[in-house]
C-alpha cells in the first residue's frame, strides 16, 4: 500500500467525526461534506510524518476550514442554509419509546442550531469543540487565534447564551408524523376523499430525474391531480426521517430506492420530493420508523 493509500484508509476511518464537527459548526449537510473534503485536500499534500495524532490534526484543520466558512458567511451578511439535516443530540433515558426519542431529538438538534447562528463565528467554534467534542483550550486556542484563557472565556459566554436563550419553536414532528400515517394510510386504501382532505389546495409533487425515467411525471400541481396520481401508489412505502423532517421511503430489501419529503403548511401537505437518485439518498440521512 502507498503513503496516499495509506492516508486515504486512515481518513476515512475519521470521516464520521469529521462530519460531525462540521456540521455542528455549519449547520449545513452540504458546507460540512465541502470542509471534510478540504481537510482531505490538505491532508494529501502535507508532510504528516511528524503528526502523532491524526485525529487531532484532522479536526484542527476542519475546525479552521469552519471557522473561515462562517467568518465568510457574517463578512456577506447571508442567511445559513436552510435546508438542515438535524442530528440527534440526546440519549434516550431508560425506557423511553425509540421512536418517540427520534423524533425528540431532531426537533432539539434543530433547536440548537437555530441558538448557535447568534453566536459569533469564535465563539462557535470554541463552545461546539469544547462543550460537545471536550477539545481542551490549548488546542482551541490557536484554531480561534486566542490564548488558552481567551478560548475559555468565549467558550463560556457562548454556554451563556445559549442556556439563556429562549428555545426556538421546533418544528412539530409529532404532528408531521399523523399528518403522513394519515396520508400513507389513504394512499394504501385508495380513499381519494381522505387524500385531498390532506392536501393542501396548491399543492405541488415534484419527481427527480431518477424517479421520472422510473415512470413518475416530472411535476403535478393541484390538490386533485395529486390525489388521482398517489391513490393506491404507496402500499410499500414506509414512514422515515427524511432530510430532518418525516415522511416516507421505498426501501425494498431495506435498501433506499426512492424517498418522499414532505412539506406542511397549516397542517397540510404543501409539496411532495420524490427523490431516487442514488447519489443523493446516500447523502441523505434516512431512518426507517416503525409503520
Amino acid at each position: 500500500m502507498d503513503q496516499l493509500a495509506g492516508l486515504a484508509e486512515s481518513f476515512e476511518g475519521h470521516r464520521g467525526h469529521l462530519r460531525r464537527v462540521a456540521y455542528r459548526m455549519l449547520g449545513s449537510r452540504t458546507e460540512a461534506e465541502d470542509a471534510v473534503q478540504e481537510a482531505w485536500l490538505r491532508l494529501s499534500r502535507a508532510d504528516t510524518s511528524g503528526v502523532d495524532n491524526l485525529g487531532g490534526w484532522l479536526t484542527t484543520v476542519v475546525a479552521r476550514v469552519c471557522l473561515d466558512q462562517l467568518r465568510s458567511r457574517k463578512s456577506r451578511r447571508e442567511e445559513p442554509l436552510g435546508a438542515h439535516e438535524p442530528e440527534p443530540l440526546v440519549r434516550r433515558a431508560p425506557g423511553d419509546d425509540p421512536e418517540q426519542e427520534l423524533l425528540l431529538a431532531d426537533s432539539l438538534g434543530l433547536a440548537l442550531l437555530v441558538v448557535l447562528e447568534a453566536l459569533t463565528p469564535a465563539e462557535r467554534v470554541a463552545f461546539v469543540l469544547h462543550d460537545m467534542f471536550d477539545l481542551p483550550f490549548d488546542e482551541i486556542a490557536p484554531i480561534v487565534g486566542r490564548t488558552p484563557t481567551a478560548a475559555r472565556q468565549l467558550a463560556s459566554r457562548a454556554r451563556r447564551r445559549v442556556q439563556g436563550a429562549p428555545v426556538a419553536p421546533a418544528v412539530d414532528r409529532i404532528r408531521q408524523r399523523q399528518v403522513v400515517d394519515a396520508f400513507l394510510a389513504a394512499s394504501r386504501a385508495g380513499d381519494f376523499a381522505a387524500l385531498l382532505a390532506l392536501l393542501d389546495p396548491e399543492v405541488v409533487l415534484r419527481a427527480d430525474a431518477v424517479t421520472v425515467a422510473m415512470g413518475a411525471a416530472a411535476e403535478v400541481r393541484g390538490a386533485e391531480a395529486v390525489a388521482q396520481t398517489l391513490s393506491g401508489r404507496a402500499r410499500a412505502a414506509q414512514p422515515a426521517l427524511v432530510a430532518g423532517g418525516v415522511g416516507l421511503v421505498w426501501a425494498p430489501g431495506g435498501v433506499p430506492r426512492v424517498a418522499f419529503g414532505f412539506t406542511l403548511t397549516n397542517g397540510k401537505v404543501r409539496a411532495i420530493d420524490l427523490i431516487a437518485d442514488a447519489e443523493q439518498l446516500g447523502r441523505m440521512e434516512l431512518v426507517i420508523l416503525n409503520d
